[in-house]
């Protein structure tokens, strides 16, 4: 994985979420069992994770208008004026905020040390006025959190967790420790989109049996003139299974190891932001290799940003480079679909049944994905 400052660093950075260190400040008070510890229970049984006997899916509880969000950094580091834009955001979606209590601390490039990061999480689930926790921002350092978390924590205190990018480490941590549905979404810093929005309420607060979820217009027109913006299907078809990816470099970094994503007959979404194409192929490479893209029920790629090679140079293209990893597939697969680090994205339900058709552009959730 490269250097934050040149991947997904880089875009935050246009949103302004780089700039400035912000003051330290106090948030809500946490209660003093959550700790980096696992409780001693807790490491004796285990969660499960085994592919062979996957943890029951727990849904999280519906959001209703004026619920309480916890505003959470569990990775990058964030600034007053993000927080700012963050709870401003939320509040006009019509709820309340309630920021973590380390949610302003800096250790490096880190929202705080791994111990306050973990109390965030924690006390957050934990804490029966927040209905949700939103993730400031993606950046770094979530993949440190998952052999500290209490699982089991978690699976007594089920919650909607939003965020994308680097929080995609906990997403796949808690579908495969615990199976709770968790939510590729936008981070709470993100700018204002009625697309995003909408797709994310839709999802949060008006469960439904099926779900169809269109591109987004302002992504089409953008496609004229900027091709990474353009949906382009390399093997046409309907694809069935459940909802499992995130962020490309994270996917790959867990691969092998007990959060990994479980490909196998699984609609599996990737996407990345600012990486040449030699490192998509590596990455690629590696889930050929570690879990086998052929084995998924159909993939999609989404809109990955500032990902061709330097102007002037000998590299393949984005488009090429893909092609080497799903040309051979046999399953539908497609690229430049609406999520990813873009303003207009949906909303994806990780471990929630869905299809995708190519032929029409749409995915459809095939149940809810709260309870």
């Amino acid at each position: 994985m490269t250097d934050d400052r040149l991947t997904r660093r880089g875009f935050l950075g246009r949103l302004g979420l780089l700039g400035g260190l912000g003051a330290l400040g106090t948030g809500l008070a946490l209660p003093a069992s959550s700790a980096l510890a696992t409780p001693r229970a807790a490491r004796r049984r285990g969660p499960r994770s085994s592919s062979s006997s996957h943890p029951i899916m727990i849904k999280p509880p519906r959001l209703h208008p004026g619920d309480t969000i916890g505003l959470i950094a569990p990775a990058g580091r964030t600034t007053e004026d993000a927080i700012a834009k963050a709870t401003a955001h939320i509040e006009e979606l019509g709820f309340r905020v309630k920021p973590a209590l380390h949610l302003r601390e800096i250790h490096g490039n880190y929202a705080g040390t791994v111990e306050q990061r973990i109390e965030d999480l924690h006390g957050m689930f934990m804490d029966s006025e927040v209905k949700a926790l939103w993730a400031i921002r993606g950046g770094s350092g979530a993949i440190s959190l998952l052999q500290h978390i209490d699982y089991e924590l978690i699976r007594r205190h089920p919650k909607i967790l939003i965020g994308y990018s680097d929080i995609t480490a906990l997403h796949l941590a808690l579908r495969r420790k615990i199976g709770l549905v968790t939510f590729h979404g936008p981070v709470a810093a993100s700018g204002p989109s009625e697309y995003a929005n909408r797709h994310l309420l839709n999802v949060l607060m008006n469960p439904e049996p099926f779900y169809t979820i269109a591109p987004a217009e302002e992504n089409i027109v953008r496609a004229l003139n900027e091709p990474q913006y353009a949906m382009r299907t390399v093997h046409s078809g309907v694809a069935t299974g459940r909802l499992v990816g995130g962020n490309l470099s994270l996917v790959a970094a867990l691969a092998g190891t007990p959060y990994a994503a479980e490909i196998d007959n699984a609609l599996v979404y990737l996407e990345e932001v600012n990486e040449e194409p030699y490192r998509i192929d590596r990455w690629m490479t590696q889930l050929d290799l570690a879990a086998g893209l052929k084995n998924a029920a159909g993939v999609m790629v989404g809109i990955c940003e500032n990902c061709e090679g330097e102007p002037g140079s000998i590299s393949l293209t984005l488009d090429e480079t893909l092609d080497q990893h799903l040309l051979p597939l046999t399953r539908p697969a497609v690229t430049g679909w609406h999520f990813g680090h873009i303003r207009h994205q949906f909303t994806l339900p990780v471990g929630v049944l869905a299809r995708m058709d190519t032929d029409t552009g749409t995915l459809t959730l095939l149940e809810p994905a709260v309870s």
